[in-house]
């Protein structure tokens, strides 16, 4: 049996993010500004979308080359209609250990939750921005409260949708201020806080590195306050650094794709709502794969494995290393298109 494809820096395939449409109902000013993404905007018709059977198609084909992890994503995954028909499509592919689902929770009522759990979901990722109701309606700019996304949070551990992950993205003047507090407020539950540097996906939300706000920076502002110690990865390519309070009060995480990359334990690709798969969050063009799965499916799986051991993928150190050349890499995906 042939083993399982690496690319050309070594790094194995192993995770999946489905983007099942390029919709959302927030227009966050980091990701889907109303400046670009307005009434005009054009997003893509449904028959450009993949099926819910031709997107497990593609799954199969990825879990054949070594993926056992599948998150769907968006947009806003939860816009897609009967996503739990998709839900349990994927959960009953061998091989598959983990299916998750990343949302704003807008949408996440107890029926919605329950719904998911039933068709297979194992976990869920929320963003969360702020705690502050006046600075999130400011954020997500459709004047949604956040008080539904905390319910949404609570309906989702209800049902056992956890331990649930709650990501906040930190922008210097915008939320860097809610850092502790968003800590404060989920210390002490089941669920774990994930920091998440300020990146430059997409070229439409006005990425500057001064308004990164760093790793570092965002642990030692928690420290400070309430002590952190580092903990082990709980495997390989995880791209959260963990850290536990010594309290004992639970955990928390930072991506930082920015300040700390960690290309070199990537392992993950990702498939658009239209059937192109990316093998880097900062490419500037994918690979159809909607063609193939409505033409000739039996090649998937060899196209998988021909796909990504010629994966070269390495942008988040080149950006680190060569900031001042960030020009010459052109127009990149947007975040609403391919999910996070």
């Amino acid at each position: 049996m042939e083993s399982h494809p690496v690319d050309t820096r070594g790094r194995g395939l192993r995770d999946l993010r489905i983007s099942v449409t390029d919709r959302c109902n927030f227009r966050c000013v980091y990701c889907m500004p109303k400046s670009v993404f307005g009434a005009a905007y054009r997003f893509l018709d449904r028959k450009e979308l993949l099926t819910f059977e031709e997107i497990a198609h593609i799954a199969r084909a990825f879990v054949a080359n070594g993926v056992s992890k599948l998150r769907i994503t968006g947009g806003e995954p939860l816009v897609r209609r009967q996503i739990e028909h998709l839900i349990a499509s994927l959960a009953s592919i061998e091989g598959v250990t983990d299916l998750s689902l990343t949302t704003n929770g807008a949408l996440l009522t107890a029926k919605r939750a329950a719904a998911l759990k039933a068709a297979g979901l194992t976990r869920i990722t929320v963003s969360l921005d702020s705690l502050d109701d006046a600075l999130f309606k400011q954020i997500n700019d459709v004047k949604f409260p956040v008080e539904q996304v905390l319910e949404g949070i609570a309906n989702a551990a209800a049902v056992g949708l956890g331990p649930i992950k709650v990501n906040m993205v930190v922008k210097r003047g915008m939320n860097e201020h809610e850092v502790v507090p968003m800590a404060e407020r989920f210390r002490g539950t089941p669920h774990i806080l994930r920091f998440i540097e300020f990146m430059d996906v997409g070229t439409t939300n006005g990425w500057r590195l001064e308004d990164v706000m760093s790793a570092s920076e965002i642990i030692n502002a928690i420290n400070a306050v309430h002590p952190l110690e580092p903990i082990g990865a709980n495997y390989q390519s995880e791209v959260a650094k963990r850290w536990r309070y010594r309290d004992g009060a639970g955990e928390l995480g930072v991506i930082s794709s920015v300040s700390q990359p960690f290309c070199g334990a990537c392992t993950r690709a990702r498939l658009s709502a239209e059937g192109q798969v990316y093998t880097c969050l900062f490419a500037q063009s994918g690979h159809d794969f909607r063609t193939l799965v409505r033409d000739d499916p039996a090649r998937l799986t060899a196209a998988v494995a021909r796909l990504w051991r010629a994966r070269d993928d390495r942008y988040s150190e080149i950006r680190t290393f060569e900031t001042h050349r960030l020009v010459e890499f052109g127009p990149k995906i947007e975040m609403s298109y391919i999910g996070g």
